[in-house]
């Protein structure tokens, strides 16, 4: 199966829908499977003293709170089922992440969405992965900023959510749906995780790849990359080491101002990275170790087999000073060298020639 490949549009559209439509053909043009939006409403998002994150600061400015940056950023219904058609009309799957429960309930009910992508600061917002869960909904799961133990609570959640018990929500119910094999089995019908490294851009050395096969290990899920380091070596990466989703911030302008626009990929970087993971994932092949049709020509050229050194005659013995393993390799194995030593030649060689 293939890697599953996100072009996270995010917020690079800047509030502007014809931007946010761009975007998405330039998902379409680099050979994403999908693009991902952000489906909020800012008062519900955070509160009106939240400061921007540094990286924020970096990109939009001091001058105003994260609020107000927000309320730039946001997409009304009407734009997200506009975005939705135009996705429908141009061949590639729609996602997009809720940020509280009112968003949760409009991408399920309103737009039909049956995955929806949490994000790393959700992961423990339970009243959101519950309302997400409930109705057997598929979730991708970024796990920035996390430790292992909050992963297992957020996917407690989940279980819950998925299985809804009539035992009331909390920390208990939620170890309990976890640790029944009802719901391990509805986490691994539905649920993959991310690993991720939240800053923007993340420095490659906390990129921590590893992490993707320790979460592997642990909860027996399908896990990819939610990727916000520079360039594409850790989304490659990640595909050798197994990942398989890989999701990528996607900008028309990497110097537009706005908080993700320098850690994303312009449409060209984003195609050289669809076209790394596909190459990578050729490369990584069956796993079967056998020769290739494409190196099957080189063997007899490149092996050895048995010939004479020097003259044979008819019955004498063959020696380690008569026998030699040379090129081409269209004779007798060098693997027999030792059955050969000792015994009657049973014609004449010449030196070079092969032993029969």
């Amino acid at each position: 199966m293939s890697v599953f490949v996100i072009a996270e549009a995010g917020v690079n559209h800047d509030g502007d829908v014809e931007r946010a439509r761009a975007l998405i053909d330039a998902a379409v043009r680099a050979g994403a499977d999908a693009v991902k939006f952000q489906t909020f409403k800012s008062e519900e998002l955070v509160a009106r003293d939240a400061a921007k994150a540094e990286y924020q600061k970096r990109t939009t400015g001091a001058e105003e709170d994260q609020l107000a940056m927000l309320m730039r950023l946001e997409l009304d219904r009407d734009a997200h089922h506009r975005l939705i058609a135009h996705c429908r009309e141009q061949g590639i799957a729609f996602l997009s992440s809720p940020f509280d429960l009112a968003s949760v309930a409009f991408l399920k009910d309103e737009l039909g969405l049956d995955t929806l992508k949490i994000a790393s600061g959700e992961i423990t917002n339970a009243p959101l992965l519950l309302e997400a869960a409930r109705g057997g909904t598929a979730i991708i799961l970024s796990t920035g900023m996390s430790s292992q133990d909050e992963v297992e609570e957020a996917l407690g959640v989940l279980a819950y959510g998925y299985l809804e018990p009539a035992r009331r929500p909390g920390r208990d119910s939620f170890q309990q749906a976890f640790a029944s094999a009802e719901g391990r089995a509805a986490l691994a019908d539905r649920v993959t995780l991310l690993h991720c490294t939240t800053e923007y851009p993340a420095p490659i050395e906390d990129a921590n790849l590893r992490a993707i096969e320790i979460l592997r290990q642990a909860f027996n899920l399908p896990v990819g990359l939610s990727d916000h380091t520079p360039g594409v070596l850790a989304s490659v990466a990640a595909v050798a080491l197994g990942a398989t989703v890989i999701e990528k911030h996607i900008t028309l302008d990497r110097n537009s101002p706005g908080p993700d626009h320098a850690a994303s990929l312009d449409p060209q970087g984003f195609a050289e990275l669809v076209e790394s993971i596909r190459a990578t994932e050729a490369a990584l092949g069956d796993g079967v170790k056998e020769p290739r049709p494409s190196e099957m020509g080189n063997r007899a050229v490149a092996r050895k087999a048995l010939r004479a050194r020097s003259a044979i005659v008819k019955g004498q013995s063959f020696t380690a000073d008569n026998l030699a393993a040379l090129r081409p390799g269209d004779g007798l194995s060098p693997m027999d060298w030792w059955e050969r030593l000792g015994r009657p030649a049973t014609r004449a060689y010449a030196p070079g020639e092969a032993i029969e």
